[in-house]
């Protein structure tokens, strides 16, 4: 976990307790069937894009929680730079999404962001209890991400315009069993903003 220094310091609770969760869209994109991805990757990050922008209007807190690609040495510009360079597609996410000095930044070695990672300090310093979590892919990363968070109380939003799996049916599959199994709310950001979620959090 990293926060640059002069990076301002946020009140505790976060507003709504919540805080913006973004699994792994800084990424390489070099892998088997990149290609069944990329467009949805793509079309998520935009949406993350507009929730990132939303959140920091709010104060709302923005986490990304990244793997290392292997890069056990870097931190996080370091991973940035390395997903720039490694493909188009790794480079388009990072113009959409790249972390800004003012958020944080969580480095996973595992596909859970809870998982070894600072992740279970950080958000309650935040005052966090509520997150919205969104990123790639929807049926592993982002799922096992939300099951641990289910197991540790907290309340979730998983936009499913948002989130992107490598084939439809894989989301939509993740999403139901994160709907039923782990009490997400899954419902589009067309249907649900992240303004509105705060305000559900701070009543």
């Amino acid at each position: 976990m990293s926060a640059p220094a002069g990076a301002p310091r946020l009140q505790s609770p976060a507003p709504g307790r919540a805080a913006l969760l973004i699994v792994d869209l800084i990424n390489d994109m070099d892998f088997d069937g990149v290609e069944a991805m990329a467009a949805a990757a793509v079309a998520a990050a935009g949406v993350v894009a507009m929730l990132r922008a939303q959140a920091e209007a709010l104060g709302v807190p923005v986490v990304f929680v990244n793997d290392n690609y292997g890069l056990w040495h870097s931190e996080r510009s370091k991973i940035v730079d390395h997903c720039r360079e490694r493909s188009a597609v790794g480079r388009k996410l990072a113009e959409l999404v790249a972390p800004r000095d003012e958020d944080y930044f969580v480095i996973k070695p595992q596909v859970s962001g809870f998982y070894a990672t600072n992740l279970p300090v950080l958000l309650p310093k935040l005052g966090v209890q509520r997150l919205v979590l969104t990123g790639v892919a929807a049926d592993i990363c982002v799922m096992f991400t939300a099951a641990d968070a289910h197991m540790r109380d907290y309340e979730l939003w998983v936009p499913a315009d948002a989130v992107a799996s490598s084939r439809p049916e894989h989301k939509d599959w993740a999403l139901r069993i994160m709907a039923t199994s782990m009490d997400a709310d899954i419902r589009p950001t067309g249907a649900l903003t992240l303004e509105a979620w705060v305000g559900a959090g701070s009543s």
